[in-house]
């Protein structure tokens, strides 16, 4: 068998997936109940994971699946756009995580429906394509599943990967079966991020492509939020205020013990991990170091003597950029790859990340080069880079005033992936 391989090597190929997918069927049961300990919503619609739906379409339907939060986040300005060129489709959004879902929810209400997408078994993908028989179907960035690609191709629905993104790592981990990610990407068409996107999108097999930009330019600050966070900052008062976004298990232990040994004086640091099920861990790490603690869930007035604010509720993150003087973008302090600092820049913050930041690569460099974001090596350092900018307003305003242009300036995917998504469906508004 060649390295790239044929139909044939494909189809040994994803045969070969499948089966490590039927084998591996206990360990998934078992994972979805070790992450119901912490969040019992991942118990919840089990059927919809083997392709059980109850909730029906109610005429023509556009697909889109985001796995988790940011995924859900990216499609808002999709959703907005497909629904202004598709008037007359429902729109179904399908999730891997209750957060994700939830997102939806907050963010759609009964606009859209829900759903989890099922696991990539054969027959849980049929159920589902013949259960809600979607004109087309949309993938954010990089959920490419061979059995999903598969079943959409016999039933000859269209099916794109938008603000498609791949890292050096990813392509490494699709390149261990090469004929079945040709087979998969083959089959998509491909709205890339970055034209580094792009090429390894194509090294892959993928052949329609086109870079068409981070659609999380797009995602403007909800004036609500950015009003909630100022009455934030009132309650704050005068005090500086350190903001720790979308933190990941392990960053917090190394943030804390720089806060404590070389905190910015006077200064509040609020931390919100990125997922909710860790909201009573970083409770108890903050306990243990000694910091006052105040949640955000208790929804008191921040008293001066609090030292930590924790961000225990959702669907604020704007709120908490606009509420705070610097920002780390969590995610990057350990090889974890960092989280979008795009809102960050778009609300006006002057940021701070970390060493690892795959994640997002190009648009951390493009932060960098402007002058909206500043990298730093660890924990140590990001203290000490807090407490200069602290302290240096005209440095503050520059960078703000150079994350609000930055942002501005790459607006646009969402327009733009629209356009290839009504090209490929041969549609014409």
């Amino acid at each position: 068998m060649s390295p790239r391989g044929g139909p044939a090597a494909a189809m040994i190929a994803r045969a070969i997936y499948t089966a490590a997918l039927a084998l591996a069927a206990p360990l998934i049961v078992v994972r979805l109940l070790w992450r119901a300990r912490r969040q019992p919503d991942y118990l919840r619609h089990l059927g919809e994971r083997f392709g059980f739906h109850s909730c029906r379409r109610a005429g023509p339907l556009i697909w889109i699946h985001a796995v988790s939060v940011g995924e859900t986040r990216a499609a808002q300005p999709l959703v907005k756009l497909l629904r202004r060129r598709f008037p007359g489709h429902q729109i179904l959004l399908t999730h891997m995580t209750p957060t994700g879902r939830d997102t939806a929810r907050k963010l759609f209400g009964d606009a859209t429906l829900s759903a989890y997408l099922p696991y990539d078994y054969p027959c849980a993908m049929n159920r589902f394509l013949r259960h809600f028989a979607p004109d087309m179907g949309i993938l954010m960035e990089t959920e490419v599943w061979p059995n999903l690609v598969a079943a959409c191709r016999r039933r000859s629905v269209p099916l794109l990967l938008v603000n498609a993104r791949l890292s050096e790592r990813s392509a490494r981990r699709y390149g261990w079966l090469p004929s079945l990610a040709r087979q998969s990407f083959g089959a998509l068409t491909v709205a890339a991020q970055t034209a580094a996107d792009a090429t390894r999108l194509e090294a892959l097999g993928a052949r329609d492509v086109v870079v068409t930009g981070n659609v999380k330019f797009d995602i403007l600050p909800p004036p609500e939020q950015l009003e909630a966070g100022r009455a934030l900052r009132r309650q704050v008062g005068p005090r500086p205020v350190l903001l720790a976004a979308s933190t990941r298990e392990g960053e917090e232990t190394l943030l804390l013990d720089a806060f404590r040994g070389n905190a910015p004086p006077g200064a509040l640091l609020v931390i919100v991990p990125r997922h909710p099920q860790r909201f009573e861990a970083v409770a108890r790490m903050v306990e243990a170091a000694g910091l006052e603690l105040q949640r955000r869930s208790a929804r008191e007035a921040i008293r001066p003597e609090t030292r930590v604010l924790l961000g225990d509720s959702m669907g604020e993150m704007f709120a908490w950029y606009a509420a705070c003087d610097v920002a780390y973008v969590g995610g990057s302090l350990l090889p974890l790859g960092g989280q979008n600092l795009i809102e960050a820049c778009a609300v006006g913050v002057p940021v701070l990340v970390g060493p690892h930041t795959f994640n997002f690569a190009e648009a951390t460099r493009q932060a960098l080069e402007c002058g909206a974001a500043r990298r730093v090596g660890d924990a140590a350092e990001l203290m000490r880079s807090a407490r200069a900018l602290l302290s240096d307003d005209a440095r503050r305003s520059t960078m703000a005033a150079a994350g609000r242009e930055f942002a501005a300036r790459h607006r646009g995917a969402a327009a733009r992936t629209v356009e290839l998504v009504v090209a490929a469906c041969g549609r014409r508004a």
